[in-house]
């Protein structure tokens, strides 16, 4: 004889309460997902402009000059767009049997192998200067370092050109107090790049030195102290505490000072115009000076050429810099 188990009173309770739970459970999670669709849609039309700004004016160029550089587009074609022919990577391989791009690269090179370890080491002294040794007018020194670095590229080096005049450049003048013959500098090929990598350092440790403060106001004092009563002295204070905490702030200003040094275009077009001999062409003139001779597929190409070089020394300051914890 077969029995029948009949459900208590509880578990009756039990499932006539949890159906409304559930039913509210399931709207509550209806009405989330309703509330993230609306949001996702009003930050799609909020971002909707700039989208298509920088799709306009970014993506659409940054494509369309990378397909050129696999083209023989030359300024002729602009007439006839349809009479351009893809011929791969011959264009890079034209550019690099080029001399004069060769001596573009290797003034570059020199350029951000001198000048950004420079500005770093001056924009790193100038921080501890102004953290620890300059106690009054710490604020004027403050501006007096970054006014370069918000001053026109142009102005400064109209201005620097004019000082360094070989004749009436106040430069030569206060040399030739000394009895020293200042020497043409702009058209001298031992000194034109020399004194570009002067006016950049001179010009870029102002950021440096900012963000270098930045850091050194954020290492804990206890750190500090503790080292001193472990009997650390200045230097190996600064050496084992402060500067591995200035790893991510030393990071910053290398890859951001790096890749305006691989583009550095401003004070060799205002001041020299990539001569004398083209000991201070960079490659970013030789890139814009191919787009003025109307070679577009060159400019396209030497430009994609110093994207992988920025591309490149990026990684290595990460893989460098980074911290190893």
């Amino acid at each position: 004889m077969s029995t029948k188990t009949l459900p208590g009173r509880g578990d009756t309770d039990q499932q006539s309460t949890a159906g409304p739970e559930r039913r509210a459970a399931r709207r509550g999670f209806a009405l989330r997902v309703l509330a993230r669709g609306r949001q996702a849609r009003a930050a799609w039309i909020l971002a909707a402009p700039f989208l298509a700004l920088f799709a306009t004016f970014m993506l659409l160029p940054l494509v369309w000059s990378l397909l050129m550089s696999l083209t023989d587009t030359s300024s002729a074609d602009l007439r006839t767009p349809l009479n351009v022919s893809f011929i791969g990577l011959d264009n890079y391989v034209r550019l690099f049997q080029d001399e004069q791009f060769f001596t573009a690269l290797r003034n570059t090179a020199v350029f951000v192998l001198v000048a950004l370890p420079l500005t770093l080491a001056a924009g790193l002294a100038a921080a501890v200067a102004l953290d620890r040794g300059i106690r009054r007018f710490r604020a004027v020194f403050r501006v007096g370092f970054y006014l370069p670095v918000i001053t026109s590229i142009v102005a400064v080096a109209v201005v620097w050109k004019t000082l360094l005049e070989p004749r009436a450049g106040l430069v030569n003048l206060v040399l030739g107090w000394f009895g020293i013959d200042g020497p043409a500098w702009l058209a001298d090929t031992r000194f034109a790049l020399p004194v570009m990598i002067v006016m950049a350092v001179w010009r870029n440790l102002g950021t440096v030195m900012i963000i270098m403060l930045a850091g050194l106001q954020s290492v804990p004092q206890s750190l500090m102290e503790a080292a001193e009563l472990d009997g650390a002295g200045a230097w190996q204070r600064f050496w084992r505490v402060t500067f591995p905490l200035l790893r991510p702030a030393l990071l910053l200003t290398a890859v951001t000072t790096g890749i305006g040094y691989l583009q550095f275009f401003d004070e060799p077009f205002v001041m020299t115009d990539g001569g004398p001999l083209d000991s201070t062409l960079s490659a970013t003139l030789y890139a814009y000076k191919q787009f003025g001779n109307g070679n577009y597929e060159m400019a396209s190409a030497a430009s994609y050429v110093i994207f992988v070089l920025i591309v490149v020394l990026t990684v290595l300051q990460f893989r460098v810099l980074r911290d190893k914890d």
